[in-house]
């Protein structure tokens, strides 16, 4: 579990400003997914939409975000 937390913080070093707005549209497109899927009070119609794009929105997020992190992960250390 340490190592996680300090790959995070290198992770947080070499991110910029783009790279902390792809983690918020990831985490935001997360629990808009949870929010739908857990309230079903949206019409059937409505839903298939809402989780269309919010599925679009993660995947294109959560990509280019691990793709980072691994390679964080996969530096030598200095």
């Amino acid at each position: 579990m340490k190592n996680l937390f300090a790959y995070a913080d290198k992770y947080l070093q070499k991110s910029d400003w783009k790279d902390i707005a792809l983690l918020k549209f990831c985490l935001f497109s997360m629990g808009v997914l949870m929010g739908i899927l857990i309230g079903r009070r949206w019409p059937k119609k409505n839903r298939k939409a809402a989780v269309m794009a919010a599925m679009l929105v993660f995947i294109s997020t959560y990509i280019p975000l691990m793709t980072k992190f691994i390679g964080v992960v996969m530096e030598k250390e200095e």
